[in-house]
């Protein structure tokens, strides 16, 4: 058993580490039941879960979320909307975000796969400086998609 101080008290019964700790106006509390006898600690509970709380709300303060915005592009589209959306997704890229990019096929463009390979390349030699690919492009069913994520882990924040 260990007291509010840290001290140790030495290996005691239940009954008499309960008594010990009302004595104290404190709660008896089991800190490593694994333990070969378990150890228990003389602490405040409410003043301690309380700690507790405190310390995983700073945690989940600190904890920096990641939301992935979606590009999508057709095999046939023009220069200027493939420009203005790569600008939208190094401006997503730049605040923090995983961007995906995703070619639509319909109809017969599925015969030209490889037009969808060429956008998505030229996508990622305009994205390369802010990003690094985290899923390879690939097809899925209509759609081929890849995944960037920023390169620096410094994402800047919405004021």
């Amino acid at each position: 058993m260990i007291d509010t101080e840290g001290k140790q008290l030495g290996v005691f019964l239940i009954k008499d580490a309960r008594r010990l700790a009302g004595e104290r106006g404190k709660d008896l509390v089991e800190i490593a039941p694994q333990a070969k006898p378990p150890v228990c600690k003389i602490i405040d509970f409410g003043k301690f879960r309380y700690e507790q709380q405190k310390k995983e709300k700073i945690q989940k303060k600190n904890q920096q979320v990641s939301i992935l915005k979606e590009i999508r592009f057709h095999p046939n589209t023009d220069v200027h909307d493939f420009d203005f959306k790569t600008r939208h997704a190094i401006n997503f890229l730049e605040e923090g975000n995983k961007v995906k990019a995703t070619v639509v096929f319909k109809g017969r463009e599925m015969a030209y796969a490889e037009l969808g390979e060429n956008l998505l390349k030229r996508f990622l030699e305009r994205v390369q400086d802010v990003a690094k690919v985290e899923v390879e492009p690939k097809m899925e069913g209509r759609n081929m998609s890849l995944i960037v994520v920023p390169a620096s882990k410094k994402g800047k924040k919405k004021q």
